[in-house]
């Protein structure tokens, strides 16, 4: 007698052997589901830990979003990095900054380099149950990808030797250290070659080296990375004290600020250099100046005015000199008698400039320096004034010549500066009395010669920055001038009423 069971029928077999079948599938595709999830779940960690659980893994890590979507104000107290000198050893302070630089040395220490604006200073991380810094935070920190933005605490310590690859000679002995913000692994420009100078190139090449020479297109893709170089961050400061110091020292001198339209209706300057455009089916054009706005400003009683504004130029030339859009510092003023009172005005604005540079952003310029050297401006503390055809004459008498009554070109106005420089010593000077048809149709005819006019040229090194003159104050002759130089006087008619 068999105790085995009957056998199942042929149907429940069947079922069982598709359920199997079914079950063995799915367990291979929720596998790869899961294999999938984990490699996510793991690109989204810090590299892992280690064997043994870290005691310190509070101490470091990738903030996760919802952390700084403005969470909470935690009240914590931030050091600027370049705050950071000798006066703060000992002290423990909160820092942010982009990872400039990354080196581990072992794997119980590395350094890391942050930057904040123009300042960097050096991290330092040890392995060490005092500090409350593991081998597993310190290879965190030298997972972290350049340019990544990273939050330190820590306390200042004095270095041994003097650091020459930071601003700041401090170290920060990281405590904690948390990414805000991972750069992507390779970025399209890497800073250390987007702010080498011209000598390093030229030794590199000497030395049989190549280094990767960052081009102007590249630049200007990534601008936002290019912005970044200690360069370009002292330039944009410099401009900044320079627009400063115009405002402050045009302001003490009794000047008020303006802000004028820049979609106008006709040209502001005369010729062909500008943008042209249909605005509600009239034609307009983008403002070449400021010019007819800061006449009627004067006309309507304000004396002294000045604006810091855009200016367009549809300019058709391939130079540093020739922009399409750049920003103005324009100034108009009311003359008791005679147009050296403009000339006046502009001499002690650029000496003033020229000081406070020097004294107020020594380390802009020496940040400038080593990647575009230049020498120190030579200036006279009284503005050389030169006649236009003092000028001429000395280019003639240097070997060129200039078209009669014709304006400079650009290697004439470079050799000018050159000749004024070496018989002179000054770099900055001003030329007038430039010839009638190389000036605007507003500027004002000389009284004993009306070939000649009452403006003037700033030149620095060769090269024009400002042009000025005393302007026509009179409808009739503005409107003879306007029409002599191709501009539809209907165009300007209420810049010409507002002189009657």
């Amino acid at each position: 007698m068999s105790s085995e069971p009957p056998p199942a029928p042929a149907e429940e077999l069947a079922a069982d052997f598709s359920a199997a079948t079914i079950s063995k599938k799915q367990l291979k595709k929720d596998a790869r589901k899961a294999e999938k999830a984990a490699q996510r779940q793991q690109q989204q960690q810090p590299p892992p830990q280690g064997d043994d659980e870290d005691p310190y893994a509070s101490n470091y890590g990738d903030v996760p979003v919802e952390e700084i979507q403005s969470k909470a104000i935690s009240g914590r107290s931030w050091t600027g990095i370049g705050d950071l000198d000798e006066s703060a050893e000992g002290r423990p302070v909160l820092i942010r900054g982009a990872a400039q630089a990354i080196r581990p040395v072992s794997k119980k220490m590395a350094f890391v380099v942050l930057r904040q604006s123009m300042s960097t200073v050096q991290c330092v991380l040890v392995a060490s149950a005092d500090a409350g810094v593991s081998t597993q935070m310190v290879r965190f920190a030298t997972s972290l990808s350049k340019e990544s933005i990273v939050d330190v605490e820590g306390v200042v310590s004095l270095p041994k030797e003097p650091l020459k690859a930071t601003t700041q000679q401090v170290e920060i002995q990281v405590r904690k250290l948390y990414c805000i913000n991972r750069a992507i692994p390779t970025l399209p420009i890497n800073l250390e070659d987007a702010a080498r100078s011209e000598a390093e190139f030229e030794r590199a090449e000497q030395a049989g080296e190549k280094l990767v020479r960052v081009g102007q297109d590249t630049r200007l893709n990534y601008r936002a990375i290019d912005l970044r170089t200690p360069a370009n961050q002292a330039i944009f400061r410099i401009q900044c004290q320079v627009e400063n110091k115009f405002r402050e020292f045009l302001l003490s001198m009794n000047f008020v600020g303006i802000h004028s339209p820049k979609l106008i209706s006709g040209s502001s300057e005369g010729g062909a250099a500008v943008f042209k455009l249909q605005y509600n089916g009239q034609p307009a054009c983008l403002a070449q100046s400021p010019q007819l706005y800061k006449q009627m400003s004067i006309c309507g009683g304000f004396e002294r005015v000045f604006e810091v504004g855009p200016v367009f130029r549809a300019e058709n030339s391939n130079t540093h000199r020739h922009l399409c859009e750049f920003v103005g510092l324009d100034a108009e003023m009311e003359i008791k008698e005679h147009y050296f009172e403009v000339c006046d005005i502009i001499d002690g604005l650029f000496v003033a400039i020229f000081k406070h540079l020097n004294e107020n952003c020594k380390k802009e310029l020496e940040t400038i320096n080593r990647q575009y050297p230049f020498e120190p401006l030579k200036y006279l503390e009284k503005t050389l004034k030169l006649t236009y055809d003092e000028g001429i004459q000395m280019l003639k008498e240097a070997g060129t010549e200039i078209e009669p009554m014709g304006d400079l070109n650009t290697e004439a106005e470079k050799k000018l500066g050159r000749l004024v420089k070496e018989k002179y010593g000054t770099e900055f000077f001003i030329l007038y009395r430039y010839p009638l048809a190389v000036r605007p149709f507003y500027t004002m005819p000389c009284y004993d010669n009306p070939a000649y006019t009452n403006s003037f040229d700033v030149f620095i090194r060769g090269e024009e920055i400002i042009s000025g003159a005393q302007r026509i104050h009179t409808p009739e002759l503005l409107t003879k001038r306007a029409i002599e130089c191709g501009i539809d006087a209907s165009t300007i008619a209420s810049y010409i009423e507002s002189f009657t």
